[in-house]
C-alpha cells in the first residue's frame, strides 16, 4: 500500500531530481524499514525516513537522493504517534548511532519483534513461525561496554552520520556505560595522532582498554592495554583488543540462562561451540554438559579462550574456520551452538549440519535477515524450529539479537 505524499506549495519532481536538503514532502509513514527508518512511497519511489514512527503524518526533508536510495528526516509532525517521547540525547538526529531514542522503549520491543517476523515472512518455510515477545534489556541507557569513536578536527572524538557522512563531535554518548563517557571526556581534544579510538570496559571489574596507544602528553590516563578483564556469573574472562565480546554485559548471562533452560541439559551432552570467540558460551555452559569443543578462527580470540577456560577440563579447543572444523571433527555432537558474525554462516557450515544431523542446533544471531536465510537451509535439511526468542541487547536502536533452538526431525514429528 502506497502512502500519501504531497509537496508543500509546489509539484514534486521525479526521484533523480530530488535535491538533498531542499525538497520537502508530507508523508504518512508506513512500517519500520532498514537501518531503523520508516518507509514511505512517492509513486514507485521508496523513501527511508529517519526520526519517525509508523503511522505518523509528518513533513520530511530529503537528505540524500540517488537513483537507488532516497533518505529523508522528519522536520515537522502533523499527527504524532502515542509512542513518541522526547530523546534525552542532545546529539540525537545529527548522530545516527541510536536512531530510536524518540520511541517509547516498550514500543521499541514491539517494533523489533515485527522486524524479526518480517524477515521470516517472505520465506515460506518460516512464514508461520511463532515469534516470542522480546526479552527486554535490563538497562535501556548506559549499557554499552564498547565504543569506537572517530577522531575529527582538533583531535575531537565523535561519530560519522551514516547518511550524510558528516562528522559529529560528542562529549558523551547516552547508551555508553558512564565510565566510558568519563574516559571520553579525558581523551577529548588529545587524539589527533590517530583516526579512531576504541574504549572497552569490564562492567563488573572496572578495567578499561583503550586502543591504539596514544602518545600525547596531555592524556591523563593509560592507553594501549593489550586486554581487559570481565566477570560473568562469577567466571573471569580476559578479552584482548582484537577479540569480540557482546556489548551488553548483563544480557550475556540472560542469554546463557535462556539457552541452558530451554535445552534442558542433563550433563551427558556433547556441545560444539562454533564461532566460540573468547569462550563465553563454552565456559558458561560447560558446567551443564559432558564435553565442549570450542571452535574459533581468530588466533587472538582462541588464545583468550584458552586463558579464560584453562581451569576447565572438559573443553577442547580448535583454531580453524568453522566450515573446516565441522567437516573434520569426527565426534557425535548432541548440540551445535552457532553464533556467527552478522553475515551469517558459511554455506558449508549449514551443509555439514544437515549431513551430520546433531540432535539440536542453537543459533544466536544479530541479523534477522541472514538468520532467516540460514534457518531455511536447516529446516529444509531436516530440522524443525522449537522456538524463536528475540532478546534486546541494543536499546534505542533497531538492532535485535535472536536465539533460535532447532531439533532434528524424527518420524514422529514429521507425522
Amino acid at each position: 500500500m502506497y502512502s500519501m505524499i504531497v509537496m508543500r506549495n509546489r509539484q514534486v519532481p521525479i526521484t533523480p531530481n530530488l535535491n538533498s536538503n531542499a525538497d520537502r514532502l508530507r508523508v504518512t509513514l508506513d512500517t519500520v524499514w532498514e537501518m531503523g527508518a520508516c518507509s514511505a512511497w512517492f509513486e514507485n519511489t521508496h523513501l527511508s525516513v529517519f526520526g519517525g514512527i509508523p503511522g505518523e503524518d509528518v513533513e520530511v526533508e530529503i537528505i540524500r537522493a540517488t537513483r537507488q536510495f532516497v533518505a529523508a528526516r522528519v522536520v515537522e509532525i502533523y499527527e504524532s504517534s502515542p509512542y513518541r517521547v522526547a530523546p534525552p540525547c542532545p546529539y540525537f538526529g545529527p548522530c545516527t548511532g541510536c536512531e530510536w531514542q524518540h520511541i517509547d522503549y516498550t514500543h521499541q520491543l514491539t517494533l523489533k519483534r515485527e522486524i524479526v517476523a518480517k524477515s521470516f515472512a517472505d520465506i515460506p518455510e518460516l512464514a508461520n513461525l511463532k515469534i516470542l515477545d522480546v526479552i527486554p534489556s535490563e538497562q535501556t541507557y548506559g549499557y554499552r561496554n564498547h565504543a569506537r569513536f572517530t577522531v575529527g578536527p582538533q583531535g575531537k572524538l565523535g561519530f560519522i552520520n551514516r547518511t550524510t557522512r558528516s562528522f559529529v563531535a560528542v562529549d558523551e554518548c547516552r547508551i555508553m556505560a558512564p565510565s566510558i563517557n568519563s574516559t571520553l571526556q579525558k581523551l577529548q581534544g588529545h587524539c589527533g595522532e590517530t583516526s579512531q579510538v576504541a574504549i572497552r570496559l569490564g562492567v563488573n571489574t572496572g578495567e578499561t582498554l583503550i586502543q591504539p596507544p596514544l602518545l600525547s602528553s596531555g592524556i591523563p590516563i593509560a592507553t594501549g592495554q593489550a586486554y581487559y578483564r570481565e566477570s560473568i556469573a562469577g567466571m573471569p574472562f580476559r578479552i584482548g583488543s582484537p577479540s569480540f565480546f557482546q556489548v551488553n554485559t548483563p544480557q550475556i548471562q540472560v542469554m546463557v540462562e535462556h539457552i541452558q533452560k530451554h535445552l534442558d541439559l542433563q550433563g551427558s551432552e556433547v556441545l560444539i561451540d562454533a564461532y566460540a570467540g573468547v569462550g563465553t558460551f563454552a565456559g558458561l555452559l560447560s558446567r551443564y554438559v559432558r564435553k565442549v569443543f570450542a571452535v574459533e578462527e581468530s588466533k587472538a580470540a582462541i588464545n583468550d579462550a584458552k586463558a579464560n577456560l584453562a581451569s576447565l577440563n572438559n573443553i577442547e579447543f580448535h583454531q580453524r574456520r568453522v566450515e573446516d572444523a565441522l567437516e573434520k571433527l569426527e565426534v557425535p555432537s548432541s548440540i551445535v551452538l552457532l553464533d556467527p558474525p552478522r553475515a551469517g554462516c558459511h554455506p558449508r557450515v549449514l551443509e555439514t549440519l544437515t549431513r551430520t544431523k546433531p540432535e539440536r542446533v542453537v543459533y544466536v544471531s544479530c541479523d534477522p535477515k541472514t538468520l532467516a536465510r540460514d534457518l531455511r537451509h536447516l529446516v529444509t535439511g531436516g530440522f524443525e524450529i522449537a522456538h524463536v526468542q528475540p532478546i534486546d541487547l541494543f536499546p534505542q536502536t533497531h538492532h535485535i539479537e535472536c536465539i533460535v533452538i532447532l531439533h532434528l526431525k524424527t518420524e514422529k514429528t514429521e507425522g
